[in-house]
């Protein structure tokens, strides 16, 4: 069982995702916007926090960043939202977020981005040294690292190495050549599974990877 934060300013969300984890036998926190989610995290240490971008008192990126800043981005934390850009995204995993899940959220999205987290941050707890153990141990890596030091370190990560100082449109295709790549490898280039993965066409999907210079040959197994 874990210990889940919810942060989402429409009850209706926070009461069906609360429901859900619930029955998979998680407890489950609730705070409908930043203010109580610097409460709550305040106040107890969390397996995984599930964040909206979007609320009306501070927005989930400002906090991701305060926590990062405050050295409280101990856990990993899955971004939600009905409308995030590339620009948004890229932002947000620079500062540490494991990943997205787009609104509507559906159950077995949800279950699976949160079986991702937390199988990550028991990977990196599993991971902490005898002599870190030995002097009273030490915090959990923080989110950005907890990906980095996950089983899937050989993929390609999109937030590894990006280069922001590049203009937009340059910054945007580099970001979604990445992110196509990652899947690309972690399906063994399998074209149907990845246009599953990323809800796009097939057609659509070649035209795209042909695009962004992706070279298809290079993740197919043998």
């Amino acid at each position: 069982m874990a210990n889940i934060l919810v942060v989402d300013d429409e009850l209706g969300i926070r009461d069906l995702l609360s429901e859900i984890l619930n029955d998979e036998g998680h407890s489950v926190d609730l705070a409908e916007n930043a203010n109580q989610a610097r409460i709550a995290r305040g106040s107890s240490n969390y397996d995984l926090v599930l964040l909206d971008i979007w609320m009306p008192d501070t927005d989930g990126v400002t906090l991701l960043k305060e926590w990062a800043s405050a050295g409280q981005l101990t856990m990993p934390v899955i971004m939600m939202s009905g409308h995030a850009t590339i620009e948004t995204a890229v932002e947000a995993t620079r500062i540490g977020a494991l990943s997205f899940l787009e609104k509507p959220i559906t159950m077995q999205k949800l279950l699976k981005a949160v079986e991702q987290g937390l199988s990550r941050n028991a990977s990196s707890s599993s991971s902490e040294s005898p002599a870190a153990a030995a002097e009273g141990g030490s915090a959990p890596a923080p989110a950005a690292s907890i990906t980095a030091q996950s089983a899937e370190d050989s993929l390609p990560h999109s937030h590894q190495g990006f280069d922001l100082d590049r203009p937009l449109r340059e910054a945007r295709d580099g970001f979604e050549k990445a992110y196509f790549e990652f899947h690309l490898a972690r399906e063994g280039g399998s074209m149907t599974r990845v246009a599953e993965k990323t809800g796009l066409e097939r057609t659509h999907l070649y035209r795209k990877l042909r695009q962004l210079g992706v070279d298809l040959g290079r993740n197919r197994r043998g």
